[in-house]
């Protein structure tokens, strides 16, 4: 069955990954994205792009309706947008915080507060919260990150607890280090640093957090709500 899908910040990483994989499964997929240009395979594998800034409730408006108008009423909702500005807690400003949490965790709300209204009305629907590893374990120079990827913790479980009378699921997928253009930028001692860490001794390749996005997004998935799947190798066990 061909559904109407909804990635935000689908144009690299693994939001990108996401959209692929679900595009592949035979739905209706569309991204959203900030800035820069989505790739060229996407149009390819006929995903729709939309230019939207979840931190402005207009734009979100008007990319559902875009959405909408080509696709149909979004049935699946990830929600995978997200910055980071790294800093220290003495050193971090209240706008560095604020901006953070703007973004990924009050743009997450107006997302899936938006995409909602349609699935309470058909009675069905499944969303999909991309947090991370950090939102369960902390870490250094990530106050405003982690507070916001755990947020969408609690937010999700709320969500879930709310809508599944509606036949609406919502799942937390949290990804530790994954094999992506941020991870690489960091240098070769960190990269390694990291990978010691981690169980398996490896990053995570995109493609297999979409592995379980999409499983959580299937049929398959049909009794499972409010539940938090970590994709990290083992390095947040025990949270």
């Amino acid at each position: 069955m061909s559904r109407s899908v909804l990635v935000t910040g689908g144009n690299r990483g693994i939001g990108l990954a996401i959209a692929r994989s679900l595009a592949d499964a035979g739905d209706k997929v569309a991204i959203t994205y900030r800035s820069g240009e989505p790739p060229k395979e996407l149009s390819d594998r006929g995903v729709l792009a939309v230019k939207c800034d979840i931190t402005d409730q207009e734009q979100v408006e008007q990319a559902y309706k875009e959405v909408e108008d080509v696709h149909g009423r979004v049935e699946v909702v990830v929600a995978n947008a997200a910055i980071n500005r790294d800093q220290l807690l003495l050193r971090m400003t209240e706008e560095d915080f604020t901006a953070v949490l703007e973004t990924n965790l009050t743009g997450t709300f107006r997302v899936v507060k938006r995409a909602s209204r349609g699935m309470l009305r058909a009675r069905n629907g499944r969303i999909v919260l991309i947090s991370s590893v950090v939102g369960l374990s902390g870490s250094a120079g990530q106050v405003n990150y982690a507070a916001a990827k755990s947020g969408l913790v609690g937010f999700a479980r709320s969500v879930a607890r709310e809508l599944a009378s509606r036949n609406i699921t919502c799942n937390v997928v949290a990804p530790g280090f994954v094999d992506t253009d941020m991870t690489r930028a960091l240098g070769e001692e960190r990269r390694a640093e990291i990978v010691g860490q981690v169980p398996l001794g490896r990053y995570a390749q995109p493609e297999e957090v979409a592995a379980v996005v999409r499983f959580l997004a299937s049929e398959d998935a049909a009794y499972i709500t409010g539940a938090v799947i970590p994709v990290d190798g083992g390095l947040g066990m025990g949270h």
